[in-house]
């Protein structure tokens, strides 16, 4: 399974969308979402959610992002904050622990592959998750 997402805000903060493409050999499922007040990380973490909350089955997942927020969070970051109290290294509370810790719910049911893409460069699902995110954002009337 292959899961492509993307997060925008037009503003920061401000209107926001996501965007997710799930691929399993032939088919596609493309799906999205919108927030009327929110910040371009919420949206990347909220893209991943919801496309991991999909699968219906756990499954293997190779997760593609242009989020270094989220790549790093979970290949890095999460256990730390977990193991302190979801605090930083500074002993700040996390920002957007909520999304964080659903996102380690879903992602605990599948095994998960990280990888990191470099958005607005070309790659073709990052750049149709992008454009499904901003559609999203235009459906609040306000993007």
């Amino acid at each position: 399974m292959k899961l492509f997402t993307d997060g925008s805000c037009h503003g920061n903060p401000g209107p926001g969308g996501w965007g997710a493409i799930l691929r399993w050999e032939a088919s596609e499922r493309e799906f999205s979402g919108a927030e009327p007040a929110t910040t371009n990380n919420r949206m990347e973490l909220r893209a991943v959610i919801e496309g991991l909350r999909a699968l219906r089955e756990p499954c293997e997942v190779e997760v593609w992002t242009d989020s270094r927020y989220v790549v790093d969070g979970m290949k890095f970051w999460l256990a730390n904050w977990k193991r302190k109290d979801w605090r930083t290294a500074d002993r700040k509370p996390v920002k957007n622990a909520e999304l964080w810790r659903e996102l380690d719910a879903e992602a605990t049911r599948h095994r998960v592959h990280w990888h990191w893409v470099r958005g607005h460069d070309g790659h073709p699902e990052n750049e149709r998750a992008d454009r499904l995110a901003n559609a999203a954002i235009a459906t609040l009337g306000s993007g």
